[in-house]
């Protein structure tokens, strides 16, 4: 029987991806009492990498949502395989961190990382409301455009 957060899942037409596994020496995500921190996800789609260059030069701000919200499915993913495939566990989304590889000066960063914080939203409701810090970066893994790491709560 699937869960509230699955059928939520399904009412927004997302399929969770199988969690991406790591490429360097690190873990997807640590559970430490009822925290689950998940590392940086980036924009690793079925078919590949998607949204791969610099916000203000190769993509556009549209695109850098876009990149944020996947970057997030893969968080909710990894969130998946740390609840042992029940996100009725989560209790709440505490902390969102969102990277931006942005051309110098950029400054739109909170509305690239609403991308990743809208979804959490959406798909959490109440308990997707989080903290949250935007950060502008000169490059990222693979020269994607977004990377996200999120800390959950869970029962």
């Amino acid at each position: 029987m699937a869960g509230k957060i699955d059928a939520r899942l399904k009412e927004l037409d997302i399929i969770l991806p199988s969690p991406p596994a790591p490429v360097a020496s690190y873990v997807p995500y640590v559970v430490s009492g009822n925290l689950v921190f998940i590392s940086g996800q980036v924009t690793i789609a079925a078919d590949g990498l998607k949204y791969v260059g610099i916000v203000g030069k190769d993509l556009s701000l549209e695109d850098g949502k876009a990149a944020a919200r996947l970057c997030a499915v893969n968080v909710i993913a990894q969130a998946k395989a740390a609840c042992g495939g029940d996100l009725d566990r989560v209790k709440r989304c505490v902390k969102v961190t969102v990277f931006v590889n942005a051309v110098p000066g950029f400054a739109q960063h909170p509305e690239i990382a609403n991308g990743a914080s809208d979804l959490f939203g959406e798909v959490f409701g109440e308990a997707g409301k989080h903290a949250r810090a935007a950060v502008g970066a000169g490059s990222l893994p693979r020269n994607v455009a977004c990377e996200v790491e999120a800390i959950f709560e869970i029962a």
